[in-house]
């Protein structure tokens, strides 16, 4: 089938509540969502201490690999405060997007990237300023044809399924999807986790034991 393209209305998010989930890291949102975790094998490409928080909204791409039609659509979908996650099954031969694409993202001003199957041109990237790159694989080998798969419907991401405009949270330890209808629920718990753990942190620098911090008999 030619590569589809849908083009759903999404309602956009306050700032400050996007600032507000900026600051959430996202082993306490998957704490709190851990349905909605994408798995941990599609990892950041930079060491961790490099690699550029992320928190941006979704682009889908369908990727019927090694076919890379979806992402060639997608790329002039995808800008300010959006990340291009791309789905192609944990395709690992072909990748489905590397530098030159990947810089053309960059300078539209997106985000980053997250793909489940493989990218290439790693090192540059890697380099590239605020830019977060998320994937299962990695390999020189590149697609082959361009006329296949769907943009922006609903797809499976590392075992999650992501919806176009869904929030992608992503850091060192890994990303997580949120549904926009969930956000505002979310913040609110996610902030109390964080007040927590700071009080268990000054707790243990105090000197309190662990079986009292943590209810432990």
């Amino acid at each position: 089938m030619p590569v589809t393209q849908a083009n759903p209305t999404l309602d956009p998010l306050s700032p400050d509540l996007l600032n507000r989930w900026r600051r959430i890291p996202v082993a306490v949102a998957v704490d709190l969502a851990p349905s909605q975790q994408i798995s941990p094998q599609i990892r950041p490409l930079c060491p961790a201490g490099q690699q550029p928080r992320l928190c941006a909204r979704a682009v889908t791409a369908y990727c019927v690999a090694p076919d890379f039609g979806a992402v060639l659509h997608a790329i002039g979908q995808t800008g300010p405060g959006q990340v291009l996650v791309i789905a192609a099954a944990g395709h690992a031969t072909n990748a489905m997007i590397g530098d030159v694409l990947g810089g053309q993202l960059h300078a539209q001003g997106a985000a980053g990237i997250i793909c489940d199957g493989a990218i290439r041109d790693t090192a540059t990237l890697a380099g590239l300023a605020d830019f977060s790159v998320y994937s299962r694989s990695v390999t020189p080998r590149g697609p082959t044809g361009a006329a296949h798969g769907a943009v922006n419907i609903a797809v499976s991401v590392g075992g999650c399924v992501v919806q176009p405009g869904d929030l992608i949270l992503g850091d060192d330890d890994g990303l997580i999807a949120l549904p926009v209808d969930r956000l505002a629920e979310l913040i609110e718990a996610a902030e109390a986790k964080l007040v927590l753990e700071a009080e268990w942190s000054r707790r243990l620098a105090a000197g309190d034991p662990v079986s009292s911090i943590f209810g432990i008999d």
